[in-house]
């Protein structure tokens, strides 16, 4: 499998604000070792940028649709784009 690196732009809708979305987001990218940000957008909804390896991305996507404990994903919309060259993964505001 290749190591290219790819890039993912995604908006998370649902209940995902105000149940550490973003939080959880940044563990699980740091534990897939992806880079990019997460961060709260003033409709609701959650916008993140992923870029890592195909395998830990798509594992990331999944693990999206279902976000942490107290989230009620309910659309994930995914773009993809070509690497930026993040080199580390944060919550921004």
């Amino acid at each position: 499998m290749s190591n290219e690196k790819i890039r993912t732009h995604l908006i998370i809708s649902g209940k995902v604000q105000g149940v550490g979305y973003r939080y959880y987001t940044a563990q699980q990218a740091k534990q897939l070792g992806i880079t990019g940000w997460v961060k709260n957008l003033p409709d609701g909804r959650v916008e993140a940028i992923f870029e890592g390896n195909k395998q830990a991305i798509t594992d990331m996507i999944n693990w999206c649709h279902q976000g942490p404990p107290a989230a009620e994903v309910t659309e994930v919309t995914i773009n993809h784009e070509k690497p930026q060259g993040c080199n580390q993964f944060e919550i921004n505001r």
